[in-house]
C-alpha cells in the first residue's frame, strides 16, 4: 500500500464519499474512514435533499428561505451558490444512480419545517439519507479509490511553510500507527452529536475533524451554534431514533402531557415553524408539566400514506410497542447537527493551505444561526464539487479572517482525581451547553471540561485519543457560547435571552502558538 496520494479524504459519509469519486478523475486517493465506510450520519438522515425543482418553486425562494432560517448571520454568498447549484446537483446525483421517490413519473416533494413550498426531495419514504450512502459507497468500492476503514486520524501534519501535508493515523485493525502524505487533504469527518447526553447521531460522530484542525491551526467559527432536533424517540431503553421532520411536514401535530396542541402558542407557523423554535418549545413545555417527553399526533393522518410514506419510522416505532396510525409518538429534544466547524471559504479552503473541508465538519456560515432542514445533505454535493474544483487551480485563496479569538487558559485543579469520560462530558454538556444556556452553567461547563482534559489520565490511555478531541470540542463550544451574550438561533441564553444587532457577526477561534 502506498503512503504518498493526490487526495487523502477523512470522513465516508456523503461528502468524504462524493468528494473521492470527484477527486478519482485528478489523481490517487485515500479514503479513510475510523470505522466501516457506510456507518455514518448521512446513513440516518432520514428527511430528504432541498433544492428548488418543484413547478411552485425557485433558488431565489430557496435562498430566502435559508436567510430567514439561518437568523441574520448567514454568509449570503454561500447560501446563494447552494440554492442556485441545487437543481444541478440533484441532476449529478441521478447520473451517478441515486433513484429518488416518484409518483407518476415525477420526483416526489415533502414539505419541511421552514420552507414556504415542499422542495424536500426523498428516497425509500424517509431512508433518503442510507439511500445516498449506499449508492456513493458502491461506486467508491467499485473504483480507483483506495479504502482504508476502521483508521483513526490522530493528527494534520503541517510543514515548515505552514502548508498540510499528511496524516498520523492508528490502524485500530492492526493496532498500529502510520503516516500517510498527500498533496490536497480533505476534512470530510462529519459532526459531534456524541458529546451530548441524547443525541440522534450515531457512535462515531465524535467530532474529532474540528479537534484535529484546530490543534494544527485552524479557524473555526460559529462553535456555539448545535442544532437540536426537536422530535426523537422517547423511551426507556430506546435509542434516540429521529422521528423526521417530514411527519409534521405531512401533518403530525406537536402535543402536550395533556394532549393539547401547543406550537400555536410560540410561532405563527405553528408545527412547521423553525427548528430551534420547536426545539425550546418542546423543552418548555416538558418542564411545565415536568414530564419527559410530549408527543407528536399522526393518528388523524392516513394509515396507508403513514406507512408508505414513512416505513423505517413505522417499523422502529413498532418495534417498541407504538402503532403510529394510531398511538401518540413520545418524543423530546436531541442534539442534531454541528452548525459551527472549521472555517471555509465557499471553495472549502481552511486557513491552512493544502487542508479542505466539506460537509457538517465545516463552517462557511452557510447556515448562519439556525440550519433550515434537508440543507446539509445538498451542502456536501454543492461544495464538495467547488471543493475539487479549487484543488485542480494553482491558487489558493483561503477563507477570509478579519479577527479571530484565542480561548481563555482557566484555572483548574491541580490534581484532580475525576477519570474523565465520555459519559461525563454528555452530561456536562447537555446540562450546560444544551437547548437553554446561561453564564453560570457555561462556566461551569468550561472550567470542569478544561479540568479533565488536563487529567494525566486522560493522556495516559491510548484508546482515549477519540475522547481527547472530544474534550476540545466541547471546550469551543463552551467557550464560543459564553462569548455571545445574545440569543440567536439555536444559541438560546436565558440571562440575555434577546436578539442584539451588536452581533450581527462570527465568533472565530484559533489556538495560540
Amino acid at each position: 500500500m502506498s503512503s504518498r496520494y493526490n487526495y487523502i479524504v477523512i470522513g465516508s459519509g456523503i461528502a468524504g464519499l462524493h468528494a473521492s469519486l470527484l477527486a478519482k478523475d485528478y489523481g490517487s486517493v485515500l479514503l479513510l474512514t475510523k470505522e466501516s465506510i457506510e456507518e455514518c450520519n448521512t446513513l440516518y438522515a432520514q428527511g430528504g435533499i432541498a433544492a428548488a425543482i418543484g413547478p411552485e418553486d425557485s433558488p431565489e425562494l430557496h435562498l430566502q428561505d435559508t436567510l430567514d432560517a439561518g437568523a441574520g448571520i448567514c454568509n449570503a454568498e454561500a447560501a446563494t451558490i447552494l440554492t442556485s447549484d441545487g437543481p444541478n446537483a440533484i441532476r449529478e446525483l441521478i447520473q451517478l444512480g441515486m433513484i429518488f421517490d416518484t409518483v407518476h413519473g415525477s420526483i416526489t416533494l415533502g414539505q419541511e419545517a421552514a420552507h414556504r413550498v415542499p422542495r424536500v426531495l426523498h428516497a425509500g419514504g424517509d431512508a433518503t439519507g442510507a439511500h445516498i450512502e449506499t449508492t456513493l459507497s458502491n461506486l467508491s468500492k467499485q473504483s480507483r479509490i483506495q479504502i482504508q476503514e476502521h483508521t483513526l486520524v490522530t493528527k494534520i501534519l503541517i510543514n515548515e511553510t505552514g502548508r498540510a501535508y499528511g496524516v498520523e493515523v492508528f490502524d485500530k485493525s492492526s493496532q498500529q500507527h502510520n503516516t500517510f502524505f498527500g498533496e490536497n487533504l480533505i476534512l470530510a469527518s462529519g459532526g459531534a452529536g456524541q458529546l451530548f447526553k441524547y443525541t440522534t447521531n450515531p457512535q462515531v460522530a465524535t467530532g474529532e475533524g474540528v479537534a484535529l484542525a484546530y490543534t494544527a491551526g485552524a479557524a473555526v467559527m460559529d462553535m456555539e451554534f448545535y442544532q437540536f432536533h426537536p422530535t426523537a424517540l422517547h423511551i426507556t431503553g430506546a435509542p434516540h431514533f429521529l422521528i423526521s421532520e417530514a411527519v409534521r411536514g405531512e401533518g403530525g401535530v406537536l402535543r402536550d402531557a395533556k394532549g393539547i396542541p401547543f406550537m400555536k402558542n410560540y410561532h405563527e407557523l405553528a408545527d412547521l415553524a423553525p427548528r430551534d423554535i420547536v426545539a425550546r418549545a418542546v423543552s418548555m413545555e416538558m418542564s411545565k408539566y415536568n414530564s419527559e417527553n410530549v408527543y407528536l399526533d399522526t393518528t388523524h393522518l392516513s394509515s396507508k400514506k403513514i406507512v408508505t410514506r414513512f416505513p423505517n419510522i413505522y417499523k422502529t416505532c413498532l418495534e417498541y410497542g407504538i402503532d403510529i396510525t394510531k398511538d401518540l409518538i413520545p418524543v423530546a429534544s436531541a442534539a442534531h447537527y454541528m452548525i459551527g466547524g472549521v472555517l471555509t471559504n465557499t471553495r472549502g479552503e481552511t486557513s491552512i493551505p493544502g487542508l479542505y473541508a466539506c460537509g457538517e465538519v465545516t463552517c462557511s456560515g452557510l447556515h448562519g444561526a439556525n440550519r433550515l432542514a434537508s440543507n446539509s445533505l445538498l451542502e456536501t454535493v454543492v461544495f464538495g464539487r467547488r471543493l475539487i474544483q479549487a484543488t485542480i487551480e494553482e491558487k489558493w485563496e483561503g477563507p477570509e479572517i478579519n479577527d479571530f479569538i484565542t480561548i481563555p487558559n482557566r484555572k483548574t485543579s491541580e490534581n484532580s482525581e475525576e477519570i474523565p469520560t465520555l459519559e461525563k462530558i454528555q452530561a456536562i454538556m447537555w446540562n450546560n451547553v444544551g437547548i437553554s444556556r446561561n453564564h453560570k452553567g457555561l462556566i461551569e461547563a468550561a472550567t470542569k471540561i478544561n479540568e479533565m482534559e488536563k487529567n494525566e489520565k486522560l493522556w495516559a490511555i491510548e484508546k482515549t485519543k477519540t475522547l481527547r478531541n472530544t474534550f476540545l470540542l466541547g471546550k469551543l463550544m463552551a467557550e464560543s457560547a459564553l462569548m455571545r451574550t445574545e440569543s440567536r438561533g439555536a444559541h438560546y441564553r436565558t440571562d440575555f435571552p434577546v436578539t442584539s444587532s451588536d452581533w450581527n457577526n462570527h465568533i472565530v477561534l484559533k489556538a495560540d502558538f
